[in-house]
């Protein structure tokens, strides 16, 4: 079946959105066995939609429509549609009931402009948007059955998953369910999990279990596609195949499908009782700023000092192992926590030089002590921001599952810093 993904909108058009709706849509569906063919994007301009419309009917079986379903006037998706099916706007009774019982349970009287969100082509499939005020819809033009999606990406993500891939392996004629395993790691790069993986059985017979990987420092994500005829099928193919990949990955697996490393900390953090402070230099803040937020974290994470100049964390010295547990202790006695984590940086002279870098030392401190580690990450600034952040969260991960926290990452370097 060929597949486009038509997304509208001129903030996507003119650059000035990054499209990430299109690249996770396209993502998803090669997951489950569905390519995309074209990828379209087209601006808030009628006569533009009208004739894309019509030439992905003409060369497309199914059409992913993304965007243009707001309440504004620069929002054309349901008129458009309308036009090239040539059939009226229609006022469906039951979603405009929706998003006013929506405003209501907020104590807000819906705003006018809002109806048009419920005018709908004549005869469309309604497609349900459980957490938004646009629903979609499934239209034919052309040749090709048009499914319409909201812009805002968590309304988008949902619908694909319960909404839209159902409805796309339904016209390809593919029969049964498809499930997505996905396994978060951080301190192997793609082509070593290739080798670590590559020789399972599973992986190999035709129509089995699909591999796959996606690179996005510093985390990679394993990915295990798999079909089968119903949900016990699936779960019964797939547990032998993912006890040997965990044990194959091993300490390197952070995460596992929704969860994320920072999530991962506050959980094993709360199963014991336990609170935080942090205290790191020249990562802007992102280990605080990931831990934070989080649901429960209030309860949790008590302080996070952030400094460019070692001075502020009272380090008088060059950054060591032993600063960086000297600060971790510092940090658990000033603010009371359990546990503290602190990341100190040295960088190198030199930005713009090919091989320039940072001494990474991070300390973490406990009731029964502190443990350090020292590593040396080469790239730009950001990549070497970045990793530290990620390694330093890795890190009191590893401490407080009990794992190895010295165990040696691909992005490592062993080599005693250049000269400057």
């Amino acid at each position: 079946m060929k597949i486009e993904i038509l997304c509208t909108g001129d903030e996507i058009l003119t650059g000035k959105t990054i499209n990430t709706n299109y690249s996770y849509m396209a993502r998803r569906l090669a997951d489950i066995g569905l390519g995309v063919h074209w990828g379209t994007t087209v601006g808030d301009d009628r006569a533009s939609l009208l004739q894309a419309f019509r030439q992905a009917g003409e060369r497309a079986d199914a059409v992913i429509v993304n965007g243009g379903l707001g309440p504004t006037v620069d929002d054309l998706s349901q008129e458009v549609a309308a036009e090239a099916c040539g059939v009226p706007l229609v006022l469906s009774d039951y979603w405009m009931e929706r998003m006013t019982q929506s405003y209501a349970r907020r104590g807000r009287v819906m705003p006018a402009n809002n109806k048009k969100q419920a005018m709908l082509p004549e005869n469309a499939e309604f497609i349900d948007n459980p957490i938004g005020t646009a629903c979609g819809f499934a239209v034919t033009i052309g040749r090709a059955r048009f499914l319409f999606t909201p812009g805002v990406p968590r309304e988008m993500r949902r619908m694909l998953d319960e909404q839209v891939i159902p409805r796309l392996l339904a016209l390809s004629g593919i029969k049964g369910v498809t499930r997505l395993k996905r396994f978060h790691t951080f301190g192997i790069g793609e082509s070593r999990a290739d080798e670590m993986l590559g020789n399972i059985e599973a992986f190999k017979v035709e129509g089995g279990i699909k591999l796959g990987f996606q690179a996005h420092y510093p985390q990679l994500e394993t990915k295990l596609a798999v079909r089968g005829d119903d949900e016990a099928d699936l779960s019964a193919r797939l547990a032998p195949v993912e006890a040997e990949v965990r044990k194959r990955l091993g300490n390197f697996i952070i995460a596992e499908d929704e969860q994320t490393l920072e999530g991962i900390i506050l959980a094993a953090l709360q199963q014991r009782g336990a609170t935080l402070s942090t205290a790191e230099m020249f990562t802007s803040g992102n280990i605080a700023a990931r831990l934070a937020p989080l649901p429960g974290a209030e309860k949790i994470f008590k302080r996070g000092v952030v400094a460019r100049d070692p001075i502020e964390l009272g380090l008088a010295g060059e950054p060591s192992p032993e600063a960086a547990e000297s600060i971790a202790q510092d940090q658990r006695k000033a603010t009371g926590a359990s546990h503290a984590l602190t990341v100190l940086m040295q960088l190198d002279e030199g930005a713009d030089r090919p091989d320039f870098g940072a001494t990474i030392c991070i300390g973490i401190a406990d009731a029964q002590g502190s443990v350090s580690r020292q590593a040396r990450l080469i790239g730009g600034r950001d990549w070497v921001r970045v990793g530290a952040a990620e390694l330093g969260l890795d890190c009191l991960r590893r401490h407080l599952l009990d794992l190895p926290v010295d165990e040696r990452i691909d992005f490592e370097r062993r080599d005693p810093p250049p000269s400057a």
